[in-house]
């Protein structure tokens, strides 16, 4: 089944205040970081907010946002997801396809067996691994073009080819 495009997509979450003046530390989670960038507009809550300057340290960003000013008023979005728009949303090139449009998408053989639906993705240096739920239990399906045959979130379908020892 397709599932409807969320409104807001989730780039960042905020992990910590930064210093004392409302900045905030934050785990990025978008294939563009370009998104931190000053200017750029994000949500927090539904509310649109505008980082006025970023800084990067270890992988993460430090973003101040023009209407956060202490320590205190930071802390409050502890642990808070910071979204985009959908309407932010980049194109992607033909065969790529954000996180949300699999989840939730049924996974079937070459054969027809149907193995269940997407449930989480998870990423990792080499290739994304699907997270698939159903009558057999979980079940990891790498993401990898010698078994994800084809994707078609329209239809809310992926088929693989189960190399072998994959659904043992």
């Amino acid at each position: 089944m397709k599932l409807p495009e969320p409104e807001y997509v989730t780039i960042g979450q905020i992990l910590a205040p930064w210093g004392i003046k409302g900045k905030l530390k934050v785990k990025v989670v978008t294939d563009f970081p370009q998104r931190f960038a000053p200017s750029s507009k994000i949500y927090i809550n539904h509310q649109p907010m505008t980082i006025d300057a970023t800084e990067w340290r270890k992988g993460k960003a430090i973003i101040k946002l023009s209407t956060i000013d202490s320590i205190e008023q930071a802390q409050r979005l502890r642990g808070q997801p910071i979204e985009i728009h959908h309407s932010q949303l980049q194109p992607l090139p033909e065969g790529q396809y954000y996180h949300f449009q699999l989840i939730g998408l049924e996974v079937q053989t070459t054969q027809g067996e149907l193995l269940g639906n997407i449930t989480e993705i998870l990423t990792a240096e080499s290739n994304d691994i699907y997270v698939v739920s159903g009558d057999r239990g979980e079940i990891l399906i790498p993401a990898i073009d010698d078994v994800v045959k084809s994707i078609d979130p329209n239809k809310g379908r992926i088929v693989i080819e189960p190399i072998e020892g994959l659904l043992a």
